[in-house]
C-alpha cells in the first residue's frame, strides 16, 4: 500500500487509478512527480494522511472492480517500440484532433462571453499558446526523438540525450500552461448561465489536462528512464 514517503510518480506507475486523485488536487504527477506524497500534500495545503487515505481508497475501489481495463496494462512491460506506438497512437493523435477543435471554440466562447467573464479571454490565450507549444513538440518527437530512441540501446548519448533533455524542458512549459488554464477556468467551474459551447469547452479542456498528464507521465517516468544510467 502507498505511504507518505513514496514519490507521486512511482505511485501512479504502480497504480494508475491514483492519477485522478492527484489531478483532483492539482498535484502534478508527471513533470514534478519526484516529490514525496508528504511534500506534495503540504504544497497543496493537504494533510498527508488524508491524501494517503484517498489514494488507498482509489486502489481498493479498482481492486474491487471486476477486472482491469486493457488500457491500464502495465506500460513498463511494453517494448520501447510498442510504448512509443502507444504514445503516438493514443495520446498524440488525441491531442492533434482535440486541439484543432478547442482553439476556435475557446475563441468563440471568449468573443461571446468575455464581457461577462473576462477570465475567458485569458483562457483563450492560454489554449492558443498550449496548441502552439504542443503541436511542434509532437512533431519533433515523432520525426526525431522517437526514431532515435527506437534504435538506441542502453544509455542515450549525443543527439538522443540532448533531445530527451529538451523533452523534459518542453514538458515543464506545458505543465505551466495547464496551470494557467486551470486558473483561468477557475478549476473548470461552469456557471449556471453557461451555454452549450461554454460547457463543451470546459469539459474538453479537463479531458485534455487528464490525457496530457498521463501522456507526459509515460514519457518522463517510463520511456526516459530506459535510456539513463542504472
Amino acid at each position: 500500500m502507498v505511504n507518505e514517503s513514496q514519490t507521486v510518480a512511482n505511485i501512479v506507475l504502480e497504480h494508475s487509478e491514483t492519477a485522478e486523485v492527484f489531478q483532483r488536487h492539482r498535484i502534478d504527477f508527471c513533470c514534478r512527480g519526484e516529490r514525496s506524497v508528504e511534500v506534495a500534500a503540504h504544497e497543496r495545503g493537504l494533510e498527508p494522511g488524508d491524501l494517503v487515505g484517498q489514494l488507498r481508497r482509489a486502489i481498493e475501489d479498482r481492486q474491487g472492480a471486476a477486472g482491469a481495463s486493457a488500457a491500464d496494462r502495465n506500460m513498463k512491460e511494453l517494448s520501447t517500440a510498442a510504448l512509443v506506438d502507444h504514445i503516438v497512437g493514443k495520446h498524440h493523435a488525441y491531442l492533434r484532433k482535440t486541439l484543432a477543435f478547442l482553439v476556435p471554440l475557446a475563441k468563440k466562447v471568449a468573443r461571446v462571453h468575455g464581457d461577462h467573464n473576462p477570465k475567458l479571454v485569458e483562457l483563450r490565450d492560454a489554449v492558443d499558446e498550449l496548441a502552439e507549444t504542443l503541436l511542434p513538440h509532437l512533431d519533433e518527437e515523432e520525426e526525431d526523438l522517437f526514431p532515435a530512441l527506437r534504435t538506441t540501446t542502453g544509455v542515450a548519448t549525443g543527439d538522443a540525450a540532448r533531445r530527451l533533455a529538451s523533452m523534459l524542458e518542453e514538458h515543464l512549459a506545458v505543465a505551466t500552461l495547464l496551470e494557467r488554464i486551470r486558473d483561468a477556468s477557475e478549476d473548470f467551474t461552469i456557471p449556471d448561465w453557461a451555454c452549450g459551447s461554454y460547457r463543451t469547452l470546459f469539459g474538453e479542456l479537463q479531458a485534455v489536462e487528464r490525457d496530457t498528464f498521463t501522456h507526459v507521465h509515460l514519457e518522463n517516468h517510463v520511456l526516459k528512464p530506459r535510456f539513463e544510467p542504472a
